[in-house]
């Protein structure tokens, strides 16, 4: 699936995520949040660090994704960690499924962004990384640095 890129502000990413895997596949979803989150989520006040997607009884639920709790809130907060649902309609929910039923891979948030005043989440199909992987990902970077940066001492 093709995401636009008429994306407003990034609000978060997840940084670690192309880091521990490969990145196969990314959809755009909605997510359902309570008033005083989205307004804890306009501030920048959220955490994708250890967050997953599942799906539960075909619904698809992100967990873990850290929402601080908004100040001016008082009685209206709710759990900072509660399960979330995430919006997809059914066919997607298949193609998800699919995926996931094939060993190793996981439904993974990459970034938290606004796009015309909702708030909207890039989900991606990842296969985790071997430690090989990322010593190998890490050297292709150093490598990538290094050439870089012997270009700009030349010229």
């Amino acid at each position: 699936m093709v995401i636009d890129m008429a994306v407003g502000k990034i609000l978060a990413k997840n940084r670690k995520a192309t880091y521990d895997y490969f990145i196969e596949d990314k959809l755009e979803v909605g997510i359902v949040l309570k008033g005083t989150e989205v307004k804890s989520i306009r501030q920048g006040k959220l955490n994708l660090k250890d967050s997953y997607a599942s799906i539960d009884d075909g619904e698809v639920y992100i967990n873990n994704m850290h929402i601080s709790p908004y100040e001016q809130g008082n009685i209206y907060n709710v759990d900072p960690v509660r399960k979330r649902k995430l919006l997809l309609n059914k066919r997607e929910i298949t193609k998800l499924l699919g995926y996931i039923k094939q060993k190793g891979y996981a439904l993974i948030p990459l970034s938290v962004y606004l796009k015309q005043g909702k708030v909207k989440i890039e989900l991606g199909v990842a296969r985790g990384k071997k430690n090989y992987d990322k010593r190998a990902d890490i050297a292709k970077k150093d490598a990538e640095r290094r050439i870089k940066q012997h270009m700009s001492e030349k010229h």
